[in-house]
């Protein structure tokens, strides 16, 4: 009897499965370190307590795509361990802040199943939730992936597409309890633009690019537990390359966009997102954001940015997003759709 687990493939998905993910993980000021360092990430909320307490928090929290990562690390042996590619993200929802002490574990419900034509693989939508230790809600998000089936002769299951939100209303947000902007100090945030000088529609060139290396996407990684075969072994794909994890990506793009969203201090939702191009090692990420939308909160001092991110391994938007046949131009690598909380 083997004791090993090879992971689920699609058979193994039936809509309504609730999946509790092994290894809560006690998160402490290292995370925070390791992440500064593996990405320049100088949002100031998340880098001093004493701008956190001057901004409503008991002391600052730890950076919002920690918690992202590591609950989603979580779910990688079941959910992506086989899969061929991480399709998108919907409805995602920071619900309150991470602490250094805190240990999170995650849980997700199978809401979606469709096989694909060529009968070989399948498309699974899970919804995943991570909790802390006291089981209340972190995070939540819904995204899909493309899996192998085991057996190709297997029966397709009933499909099943959940309709979801292509934005979070605004009045979803949830705010951190006691956050409030109005002694923000602009100085010490790095950037005088506050939520009033941004337009919609406006775009911001990050300018700043940063070359992905082999051992540092390993390094962050293996940090949020991630066992995704592609993202370490270099005989996993044809062509002998790691592929970078999706999110170091993501990483890499946020801080990025220090540069020009300076008071972007909270990512609180995450409405869409597609990896759109693979990453390797040696690429040069770019970034820049385009002003989708803005909203009022009820936090004194808080306004909601709805902006788009964008990464890239060309010039900043020198090209166009997508060719005419309406796929990424392949210098695209992230395109994400998110809300954040700036000083109005």
């Amino acid at each position: 009897m083997t004791k090993t687990n090879p992971g689920r493939f699609f058979e193994d998905y039936t809509i309504g499965q609730i999946i509790r993910h092994a290894v809560p993980r006690t998160v402490a000021e290292g995370e925070r370190a390791l992440y500064h360092a593996l990405y320049p990430a100088r949002h100031a909320l998340y880098s001093s307590d004493e701008f956190a307490a001057s901004s409503g928090l008991e002391s600052s929290p730890l950076d919002d795509l920690i918690a992202f990562h590591i609950v989603f690390g979580k779910t990688v042996p079941d959910v992506s361990l086989n899969a061929i590619a991480n399709l998108g993200y919907a409805e995602g929802r920071w619900l309150r802040p991470v602490w250094p002490g805190d240990t999170l574990r995650s849980e997700s419900e199978v809401i979606g199943l469709k096989q694909n034509s060529n009968g070989k693989s399948g498309v699974v939508w899970v919804r995943t939730r991570g909790l802390n230790q006291m089981d209340e809600p972190v995070l939540d998000y819904v995204r899909w992936v493309m899996v192998r089936k085991r057996d190709p002769e297997a029966a397709a299951p009933e499909t099943v597409v959940p309709d979801l939100a292509q934005v979070v209303d605004p009045t979803d947000l949830v705010i951190p309890e006691g956050l409030d902007f109005t002694g923000y100090d602009f100085d010490l945030a790095g950037e005088p633009h506050r939520w009033g000088d941004y337009e919609i529609g406006e775009k911001i060139d990050h300018v700043d690019g940063i070359t992905v290396e082999e051992a540092e996407h390993m390094l962050a990684t293996r940090l949020w537990q991630n066992t995704a075969k592609v993202h370490f072994d270099a005989t996993n794909r044809e062509d002998g390359k790691r592929l970078i994890y999706g999110g170091h990506v993501i990483s890499m793009a946020r801080a990025l966009s220090f540069n020009g969203l300076a008071n972007a201090q909270m990512i609180v939702a995450l409405n869409g997102g597609a990896h759109a191009n693979p990453c390797f090692a040696g690429d040069t990420v770019r970034a820049w954001s385009e002003v989708l939308d803005k909203a009022d909160t009820t936090a004194p001092g808080v306004g909601a940015i709805r902006l788009r991110l964008v990464a890239t391994t060309g010039d900043s938007a020198a090209f166009p997003l997508r060719g005419q046949d309406g796929r990424y131009a392949p210098e695209v690598l992230l395109d994400l759709d998110y809300w954040a909380l700036m000083p109005v």
